[in-house]
């Protein structure tokens, strides 16, 4: 697993440093050169806007001219925005590099999660997506100590970032061939992606809210109910470690089991654990920062479970696009989250932050349980690996053990009838 997927790792891990060092030093430099609140949440909201647009576009360019050139291309486009960002000190170049970021990083995520699925089989796919998130959440969270090598005020911390989501594309571009060949694309849409897996398209969008909460509304949560600068950096550093110690144990199990008994059972614990926070009220420091860690360790598995579930019933070459409509599911998904715990913390208080994220936890809890009674599981033989082949010069498309009787012929593959239409989801 970890073989033919390091170069992409690597690639991933670095490329975090750089857009975890971007998003921070962005706001810091924005608040020194005085631009006004409403202005900086405008030009960091262009991003998302960005996002969008790259979620789309990114399956057509992946069709066309393959992984590694996607990648190094969106790669080099947001290595120069930063570089223009670091010579034009203004709002509006800012937000229109801002959202030239957003498309490139949302077209890298929808390479490098087509790639993953493409490398994984039913047996392991859940540990590798959380693999991939644990490398992420690393690269974010130790991006931020690189603020102390320079000033926000010069430009060195812009050209660090510039040459970090430049050294990204190394580990890709000298494992090209190890990458995907190019398979011959399937369309599949939002409502395709629901028939095959309501849970895992419903986790992936409640995955996007959640995490968008914690990470957005987090630190003002934790300002509102006293705390200070050191309070409220420990408060998202335990947020933020809990889901990195997490992803890996629970993606393994997801891998052994039926998926959808995790998401409930991860559910189930962290709407427990958000709901002990706001019916005990105050609390010694230690067990309020064990409970948010707990939290956001069963919370923050959800996204690499859900795509995960939702994978388990794709051909290859319906991944890519499929990745593209997850990533912009549950970006927009992660929009509607700071606004709806914004609302609702101004009508009831700050405690109403772990309200909304119990509320979000519970709902799908019995929506999975609810979608269990109208399915059996999927029986353990049927979550076998792929039987796949290794030519020379790349990767053969993969087929299902199941997919060939004995005389050679072509029986029903999962999720797939054999007149073509999806079978019943789960």
């Amino acid at each position: 697993m970890i073989s033919s997927t390091w170069p992409l790792l690597l690639g991933m891990g670095i490329l975090m440093l750089g857009a975890g060092l971007q998003s921070t030093l962005l706001g810091l430099r924005a608040t020194l050169e005085g631009f006004p609140t409403p202005v900086t949440g405008l030009i960091m909201s262009c991003y998302y806007v960005g996002y969008l647009f790259g979620t789309r576009g990114a399956p057509w360019l992946v069709r066309q001219v393959g992984h590694v050139r996607v990648f190094a291309a969106l790669a080099a486009v947001a290595s120069i925005a930063i570089l223009v960002q670091a010579t034009f000190v203004y709002p509006f170049p800012w937000g229109a590099m801002r959202l030239v970021s957003g498309v490139c990083f949302a077209g890298i995520y929808v390479v490098a999660e087509s790639w993953l699925n493409d490398r994984a089989s039913r047996t392991n796919r859940g540990r590798l997506l959380a693999l991939y998130m644990l490398v992420l959440y690393v690269g974010l969270g130790s991006a931020q100590y690189l603020l102390l090598l320079a000033s926000p005020a010069t430009p060195a911390p812009f050209m660090l970032t510039s040459a970090l989501i430049c050294l990204a594309m190394v580990p890709i571009v000298i494992s090209a061939r190890q990458v995907p060949e190019r398979a011959v694309p399937r369309k599949v849409g939002f409502l395709d992606l629901y028939r095959n897996s309501p849970l895992g398209v419903v986790a992936v969008a409640v995955s996007g809210m959640i995490s968008s909460i914690i990470f957005s509304m987090g630190p003002v949560y934790a300002r509102l109910s006293g705390l200070g600068t050191p309070g409220v950096a420990t408060f998202m550093s335990v947020s933020i470690l809990a889901g990195v110690v997490t992803q890996y144990p629970v993606g393994r199990l997801s891998d052994r089991t039926d998926r959808r008994t995790i998401i409930a059972a991860v559910c189930a614990l962290a709407t427990l654990v958000a709901s002990s926070v706001v019916l005990f009220g105050t609390l010694p420091r230690a067990l309020f920062l064990a409970l948010t860690g707990l939290y956001s360790g069963f919370a923050l598995t959800l996204y690499s479970l859900a795509v995960s579930h939702v994978n388990d019933k794709l051909e290859p070459s319906e991944m890519v696009r499929a990745s593209s409509l997850l990533l912009l599911l549950n970006g927009s998904a992660a929009a509607i989250g700071p606004v709806l715990a914004g609302s609702v913390m101004a009508a009831f208080g700050p405690p109403a932050y772990f309200v909304v994220l119990a509320a979000l936890t519970g709902a799908l809890t019995l929506y999975d349980l609810w979608r269990k009674s109208r399915r059996k599981p999927v029986p353990g033989e049927r979550k076998s690996p792929f039987l796949t082949t290794q030519p020379e010069g790349g990767r053969a498309p993969i087929a299902e053990p199941e997919a060939l009787d004995a005389a050679g012929g072509v029986r029903e593959s999962r999720g797939t009838r054999i007149d073509g239409r999806p079978s019943e989801p789960h």
